[in-house]
């Protein structure tokens, strides 16, 4: 499919998401859909390193919680538009992308993802330690209650993340079928071969970095606007770095598809069951899906459907 006629597909779709959602005069549904596309920006950002690279990160949470109080410090010192705030929060995760791909990624395997997981410690002490964004006492953002033609701010805020996670599609997708994908996944594959032809494997494993820690940012970018009130708990939590891998590994990692499939799946069952039972199983059921598919499906789901349909016309 030529990337214009798939982007406007996306576009269709987003619009379609959002009036359907409308029409059920129900804010807290997009309060949810909001939290089911922030983890489709998420999951598809870390996919890229991870799935499409083969570098698995357990710093996602760092990269989102960047964003965020990117956000933070431009509204203390000089309020913005969202819209400028996630191209900001863009920018200040991609350069710390790209830093901790310049330091990082001469490991490998384990010691690769353990030196993603330090760096979380490291930015969330940071954080803690910096008053100016509130600290360990965290920082409150007032936002209006609404806004004009759109209506509650919410709403705005749906929109907005509808908006990004078509980009983030878009931008995965793109990848998948360039020079660039092909590139990534002759690192994934075998990185030693890839580099005795030829193939420039720091490079192309620096722009994953930061094209990854971009997207994350953005994601954040928004976060403060929509919790209201934002500390370094809840911008480095757990969830984050959970979901970010969970989602793209249930979904299944090959494809763009798999991580929006994985987040509208795992996102939707979490909203649910925060709405029935606790959010506090929500960790629980990722963990339980997590095991069930690397015994069922180890490939996620777009790999079994993939070899199912293999077997099928066999």
């Amino acid at each position: 499919m030529h990337t214009r006629v798939f982007f406007l597909i996306l576009v269709a779709a987003a619009v379609l998401v959002f009036f359907a959602t409308r029409a059920f005069h129900n804010d807290y549904l997009f309060f949810a859909g909001y939290t089911v596309l922030q983890f489709v920006v998420l999951a598809t950002a870390w996919n890229i390193l991870g799935g499409y690279t083969g570098y698995v990160n357990f710093g996602s949470a760092a990269f989102f919680a960047m964003g965020a109080y990117a956000s933070v410090f431009v509204h203390k010192t000089y309020p913005l538009p969202i819209p400028l705030l996630i191209v900001i929060g863009g920018i200040v995760s991609g350069v710390v992308g790209l830093g901790m791909g310049y330091l990082t990624l001469r490991l490998r395997g384990a010691f690769f993802a353990i030196a993603t997981l330090a760096l979380a410690v490291v930015l969330q002490t940071f954080i803690i330690n910096w008053e100016y964004v509130g600290g360990a006492r965290g920082a409150y953002i007032i936002r209006p209650q609404q806004m004009p033609l759109i209506g509650p701010y919410i709403h705005y805020l749906f929109l907005l993340m509808l908006a990004l996670a078509v980009a983030a599609l878009t931008c995965a997708r793109w990848i998948e079928r360039s020079r660039l994908g092909y590139g990534f996944a002759t690192i994934r594959d075998d990185e030693l071969a890839a580099e005795a032809s030829g193939v420039p494997t720091l490079q192309l494993k620096l722009i994953a970095t930061t094209l990854s820690g971009a997207l994350m940012g953005m994601a954040g970018a928004p976060f403060p606007y929509y919790i209201g009130y934002l500390q370094p708990a809840s911008a480095f939590g757990l969830e984050y770095a959970v979901n970010s891998i969970a989602m793209p590994m249930i979904g299944g990692t090959t494809s763009w598809i798999g991580p929006l499939i994985g987040a509208v799946l795992l996102g939707s069952l979490q909203q649910i069951a925060t709405v029935t039972i606790s959010s506090a199983v929500n960790l629980l059921i990722v963990g339980l899906l997590l095991v069930a598919f690397v015994i069922i499906a180890p490939k996620g789901i777009v790999g079994f459907v993939q070899e199912r349909f293999r077997k099928g016309t066999g």
